[in-house]
């Protein structure tokens, strides 16, 4: 339909739920109308920007004129109000993690088919430009083939003093920090997961993950660590990314970072040795100025449509979308494997 907007509504009108209303001010074709959430003083807040509240859930379902449904409540209510609101017509985009399980997923990802709806999950960390620079660097091989992949996010703020402390409501580190680290991480490679061991933390004594690392290996031979801590009072950097050809690192949100590599142009030279504690050591002495080429970490500006550009390009069956659902199943899956490792002191071995 040529010059539609499509009428959005935010179910869930917390920092998220206000936050997509800045993602989809500037775009053409789409427009936030309404707004539902059970708390009143954020309904209160969306009247006083103009939106239109509903008395219930139902109300925004029944209403013809919604075309899009957006879900930014508490985890664990994601599928049941996902499936009702395709069933009722609308498409719908759900914040990240979609749902607490893979099967839940399955179960949206078939209503959506049944009812000829478009359903996209917001996982908004693709377009982090930290992430876009570590991609452009494996993908253009700056450091050589890339062998290893740290990815971390570290504070000392402990978890957000509402639902995301509770299991019930699907809180926890790996379910909320966890879902955009693993889902950048898989886009780096088209390698399967062959192995995975973790460790929860628990150190806040919350009944949910205050933080975790993953170690997991893919059948390509990639290997990486990812971590996410609240205890943490001095971080470790954002990225650490070795090739086989050097090594680059992003220190954090700032973008700051390097790139240090081979310098094809000169012989080899050995490095000199360095006083190391009491002893001296070639092995762990810095690579010669000759032999190593150091340059900062370019940023690399995202090109591609952002999320809700391309929703609508999706809905008029115009594009793809940015944001497959298998890609946030397979996620989820590892999020699962990671689960396992971790209660069970084991390595899985899973291919995913």
């Amino acid at each position: 339909m040529e010059n539609k907007t499509y009428n959005v509504v935010v179910v869930g009108y917390g920092g998220m739920g206000s936050y997509h209303g800045q993602l989809i001010a500037p775009v053409p074709g789409i427009a936030l109308t309404g707004v539902y959430d059970i708390v009143e003083y954020r309904m209160e807040l969306a009247r006083s920007q103009g939106f239109r509240t509903y008395g219930s859930y139902g109300e925004v379902l029944a209403d013809e004129s919604v075309d899009v449904v957006v879900i930014a409540t508490p985890n664990d209510v994601h599928k049941d109000l996902a499936i009702q609101a395709l069933q009722a017509g609308k498409h719908v985009v759900c914040e990240k993690p979609v749902t607490v399980t893979s099967a839940e997923l399955l179960e949206i990802v078939q209503a959506a088919k049944e009812a000829d709806r478009v359903f996209m999950v917001h996982q908004n960390r693709r377009w982090d430009e930290d992430f876009l620079m570590v991609k452009n660097l494996v993908e253009n091989k700056k450091a050589g083939e890339v062998f290893h992949v740290e990815s971390r996010v570290q504070g000392a703020n402990g978890i957000p003093g509402d639902w995301r402390q509770l299991k019930a409501y699907g809180g926890g580190m790996l379910l909320d920090w966890g879902v955009h680290l693993l889902d950048q991480l898989l886009l780096l490679t088209d390698s399967e997961i062959e192995t995975v061991t973790a460790s929860l933390s628990t150190i806040l004594g919350t009944e949910v993950d205050d933080g975790f690392t993953a170690h997991i290996r893919f059948k390509d031979g990639l290997t990486a660590v990812i971590e996410v801590g609240t205890t943490n009072f001095i971080k470790l950097p954002r990225w650490y990314v070795k090739g086989t050809e050097g090594t680059a690192v992003i220190y954090d949100w700032d973008l700051s970072g390097e790139i240090v590599t081979r310098n094809q142009a000169v012989a080899h030279v050995e490095p000199k040795p360095i006083q190391a504690g009491v002893g001296l050591t070639k092995t762990m002495a810095p690579p010669s100025e000759e032999s190593t080429i150091r340059e900062p970490f370019e940023r690399v500006p995202s090109k591609t449509e952002s999320f809700y550009e391309n929703l609508v390009s999706v809905i008029e069956g115009k594009a793809q979308p940015l944001v497959r659902n298998e890609q946030v199943l397979r996620v989820l899956m590892l999020i699962e494997a990671i689960f396992e490792a971790a209660e069970t002191r084991s390595v899985v071995h899973r291919t995913i």
